[in-house]
């Protein structure tokens, strides 16, 4: 991430987000509707279709032993989905969400059928109505979450794009870059660059990378997380508290600049150069900055691995920096 294409102005069209929001709706949305469509034509509701369903029930793939632990897994999550009281479900559903693909719907359909009391067959037909609802709900909150983190990140682009939304690196409009690190700081400050939105910065930069096509987006979307990183790491600085080491001063000045900036001041910084700083001075510093992030950020979490990796590409550029000034070691 901390390094960015320096190529000469290559014109990308930018992609809506929306490309990739319809995607995540088909994907979420195929499995509502596939298991909505099992669990219609399984033999409870509609019984002229129980042959059909049943051969699907039971086949077995070439890897035997793989689809009998799938099996297993699925019977075990609808145990505890049957056992568990209404907010347990709930909570369960949120976990597994991912688990509710065709598969699942077609064993559950197998269970409810294989029954041997109608009651029981009542309490699955009950939780199949239940899951599903609860699914639906989650899917239509998720969307409004990708439609509202797409609808930020495309404010925060839009100053470097152009009337027929094209972005270009470098930007024709140097202010554009200004105007464009205001908005996210804005947007910041009002609570709006939570995890849905670096989600949705990701899958987008994601995109890009496999299209290829789009470099200016590409290294725009890198520049957001960059922005995004520096403006993080500067509230919780530890740079001017207490007794202060150059080691962390200097971190603290590379965080500060652009990205353009960073050889200048490692230069300037580091004993190799003009500086006092040590390299591995400098190198426990950085180490020691990224212990507290794992520390005070959510395991896994965008904004840490974010955080992480802007620290890590700051280490990688002091490193280039040594290894030019001191030569190839013998």
């Amino acid at each position: 991430m901390a390094t960015l294409p320096a190529a000469a102005p290559i014109a990308a069209r930018f992609r809506s987000p929306f490309h990739l929001l319809s995607s995540r709706s088909r994907r979420w949305g195929s499995f509502r509707d596939s298991g909505l469509e099992i669990w219609k034509s399984c033999p409870l509701m509609f019984p002229q279709k129980c042959e059909r369903r049943r051969t699907l029930i039971y086949a077995v793939g070439q890897d035997a032993e793989k689809s009998f632990k799938a099996t297993v897994e699925v019977d075990r999550l609808i145990d505890l989905l049957r056992d568990s009281t209404s907010r347990e479900l709930e909570k369960l559903v949120v976990e597994n969400v991912l688990a509710f693909n065709e598969n699942f719907w077609i064993r559950l359909a197998a269970r409810t059928d294989t029954c041997k009391s109608d009651d029981d067959k009542k309490d699955y037909d009950e939780l199949a109505v239940s899951l599903m609802s609860m699914v639906d709900r989650l899917v239509h909150k998720t969307n409004e979450k990708i439609e509202s983190a797409t609808d930020v990140l495309k404010t925060i682009l839009n100053p470097v794009m152009d009337e027929v939304e094209e972005i270009s690196w470098p930007p024709k409009d140097p202010k554009s870059l200004i105007l464009m690190e205001k908005e996210l700081v804005k947007r910041e400050q009002e609570g709006q660059l939570d995890e849905g939105f670096l989600s949705e910065v990701n899958a987008q930069l994601r995109q890009a990378k496999e299209d290829g096509d789009k470099p200016g987006l590409e290294a725009m979307l890198q520049k957001v997380l960059q922005v995004y990183a520096s403006k993080i790491l500067r509230k919780r600085s530890y740079a001017y508290k207490g007794e202060v080491l150059a080691a962390e001063k200097l971190l603290e000045s590379i965080i500060e600049a652009p990205e353009d900036n960073w050889n200048m001041l490692l230069i300037k910084g580091l004993s190799v150069g003009k500086g006092e700083v040590s390299p591995e001075e400098f190198y426990a510093v950085i180490k020691k900055r990224i212990e507290r992030i794992l520390i005070r950020t959510e395991g896994g979490s965008y904004q840490q691995r974010i955080l992480v990796e802007y620290l890590k590409g700051i280490k990688s550029r002091s490193e280039e920096i040594v290894q030019a000034v001191q030569g190839p070691q013998q």
